[in-house]
């Protein structure tokens, strides 16, 4: 068996049963006609130029290093001091805070952190495609459940 093969076959059932992201394709199709793009993190303007200067201090001052894994500890009080102002809620920054590169790594951490092998996740449809594979990716099975727009609002 050649090297290429072994690597090909290197792919779990999950994963293989996953499409394309919807996301890309029109991203894709966005690109072709010059359209432009309003979501994923794709700004067709400059940095402003405060953050350049506060990343390059903070390279200069040398955080230069991974955060422990739930995050910097100034940032995650800083959270705590806006939800209790923003929200009224006291939560502590050591248990109740933790900070992910992205949506994407937060919605995964949260469901393989609060779902079990096996359980149902209800994902109402209309949804964002990564409900269902994040489901799956933890072992879990996605109950859809369609919403319907009626005059009285969104109902299931």
């Amino acid at each position: 068996m050649t090297q290429t093969k072994l690597i090909k076959n290197r792919i779990s059932k999950k994963a293989a049963s996953f499409t394309e992201s919807v996301i890309r394709e029109m991203t894709r199709e966005a690109m072709k006609y010059g359209a432009v793009n309003l979501g994923q993190g794709f700004p067709d303007f400059p940095a402003p130029e405060d953050i350049k200067q506060k990343a390059m201090q903070a390279i200069a001052d040398e955080y230069n290093q991974y955060a422990i894994t739930w995050g910097v500890k100034s940032f995650r009080d800083a959270i705590v001091e806006k939800t209790k102002w923003f929200l009224g809620l006291d939560v502590d920054a050591e248990t109740e805070i933790t900070i992910t590169c992205g949506s994407t790594e937060g919605m995964i951490a949260g469901m393989m952190a609060t779902v079990d092998a096996g359980e149902e996740v209800v994902v109402f449809e209309p949804f964002y495609e990564n409900y269902a594979p994040d489901a799956i990716l933890s072992d879990a099975k996605p109950r859809h459940v369609p919403l319907r727009r009626t005059s009285d609002g969104w109902n299931f």
